[in-house]
């Protein structure tokens, strides 16, 4: 049987996430453990041309069902080529973003129903879910002022469509993903990450200590 475990990152725009996604990867790995480390969208060579047109700017007048089904395309081409594989051959896979995002962001936020969402998903990822979620917790004026900064230093205009969206959009999205972790606390640890990228790090290893017992785990 394997080993493999999954953790998933998931948070507001400017949480913080791919920083802490690559610090976790690079700590596990240093306890010994083959780390593979991946997001959505864009985790496959399809997925990344799906990226491409849902993070676009220019695709602002998507209709809301077309903005689902093109993550889920995303998403079951990721489970079958990336992260099923690799949870078969005993890794640990860290993903940036998964399931919890489109039910903060297309439920929550855009007011898709969440049984669809759920049935979709189901469908997607033949019933995978995370093992561990650390939800990024950041007010939303915060996430929204470093997202933006980011964009402009990193020239990466052309994947700032939902930095362009109205606050009260990112609040929804914000309480999504609290309830979400009211609904599962054993899977979720919401992490405050309002601090420096080395605090909110801590704050992960620590989470982590208290789900794996012994560097045997990692």
């Amino acid at each position: 049987m394997s080993n493999g475990f999954f953790i998933t990152l998931e948070g507001i725009e400017g949480c913080g996430k791919t920083t802490q996604a690559r610090l976790m990867s690079e700590y596990i790995q240093s306890k010994g453990r083959r780390v593979v480390l991946t997001r959505e969208p864009g985790g496959t060579v399809i997925g990344k041309r799906i990226r491409e047109i849902l993070l676009d700017p220019e695709s602002k007048g998507i209709d809301s069902r077309a903005e689902l089904l093109l993550y889920f395309a995303d998403r079951a081409q990721h489970v079958a080529e990336v992260i099923e594989p690799a949870l078969a051959d005993g890794a640990v896979v860290i993903c940036d973003r998964f399931t919890d995002a489109t039910l903060a962001y297309q439920g929550f936020g855009r007011g898709v129903g969440l049984e669809l969402i759920a049935d979709l998903n189901e469908a997607a990822t033949q019933g995978l879910a995370p093992d561990l979620t650390l939800l990024l917790d950041i007010p939303v004026a915060e996430g929204l002022r470093r997202a933006r900064k980011r964009n402009g230093d990193n020239n990466q205009a052309s994947e700032g469509r939902f930095e362009e969206e109205p606050d009260e959009f990112h609040k929804k999205v914000r309480q999504g993903y609290l309830t979400l972790a009211s609904r599962e606390t054993d899977r979720f640890k919401i992490i405050d990450a309002s601090g420096t990228a080395e605090e909110v790090q801590a704050l992960i290893q620590k989470s982590l200590g208290s789900r794996f017992r012994g560097n045997d785990n990692f």
